[in-house]
């Protein structure tokens, strides 16, 4: 490494408050923002040493460890993962989910086939296609394109939030700081929790600036950011990922063996 840490997050509304003073809290940090999927390619290709990455990719790289006390979660609605469906439950038999994020993808696969004991058709919705013109009986949409969805066409609308918190009485975790094996973060291991801190505090100048650009009131957008997002990984929020990835295991969506690791220096790393 050259000094430079490459760190990579979402462009998404829930993200903000993570990465308004990153990269001022830590100069030698270099963000860059993608789609959540990508950013999971990109850690597990090198090309980033810290990523904000859907937490079934943590699972699946099973090599990460995370920065503690710091997630994007609900405890119980949360407004940008929706799936929109045509019939009820039990009822559907085809889906499309949206490919930019593999975590809210799974847990809709979970929801399905655990829950409501359905094996539906499943097909992939690419960002650039307008879900009016899918066929299925359901399509998943996430993030900031959810928020701004209605799908008229469509007679229910599920906040998988809700229904995961309903379900399993724990939070539900969206997604995490994941840290590449072997890299040092040196003085900015502590700067994502002070990001945290200093973002929520500037949450209403964050929804002031992004409203206009996502089409929505900026006091919806403060209330999202500060009462409906989670941003801390706390005892119930480590409950409600364990409880994820038992059942993304059981389905095969994720392998076995893998277990929650903080981060830690590597010269301090323990074994796993």
């Amino acid at each position: 490494m050259d000094g430079r840490i490459r760190v990579g997050a979402v462009n998404y509304l829930n993200t903000k408050p993570l990465i308004e003073g990153l990269t001022t809290l830590a100069p030698e940090i270099e963000l860059s923002l993608d789609l959540p999927s990508r950013l999971a390619d990109r850690l597990a290709d090198g090309d980033l040493d810290v990523g904000l990455i859907p937490v079934v990719e943590y699972f699946r790289a099973g090599r990460y460890t995370l920065i503690p006390d710091v997630s994007i979660a609900s405890r119980g609605p949360v407004l940008s993962v929706t799936l929109f469906s045509r019939v009820p439950w039990a009822e559907i038999q085809s889906v499309a989910l949206d490919v930019g994020s593999r975590t809210s993808a799974a847990l809709a696969q979970i929801l399905l086939r655990t829950k409501y004991g359905t094996r539906p058709q499943v097909q992939s919705l690419p960002i650039d296609i307008p879900a009016d013109d899918i066929a299925t009986d359901a399509v998943l949409l996430i993030g900031d394109r959810a928020m701004r969805a209605c799908l008229p066409g469509f007679a229910f609308a599920y906040d998988l939030g809700q229904e995961w918190t309903d379900w399993t009485g724990l939070p539900f975790v969206y997604a995490v700081w994941a840290v590449r094996d072997g890299v040092d973060l040196g003085r900015a291991e502590g700067a994502f929790a002070r990001a945290k801190e200093y973002g929520l505090a500037r949450a209403g100048a964050i929804a002031a600036r992004e409203a206009p650009h996502l089409g929505l009131d900026p006091g919806y957008c403060r209330r999202y950011m500060t009462n409906i997002i989670h941003y801390d990984l706390g005892p119930r929020e480590l409950a409600g990922l364990e409880q994820y990835y038992a059942f993304a295991r059981d389905l095969g969506l994720a392998p076995e063996g893998v277990s929650v690791v903080r981060y830690h220096r590597p010269d301090l790393v323990q074994s796993r």
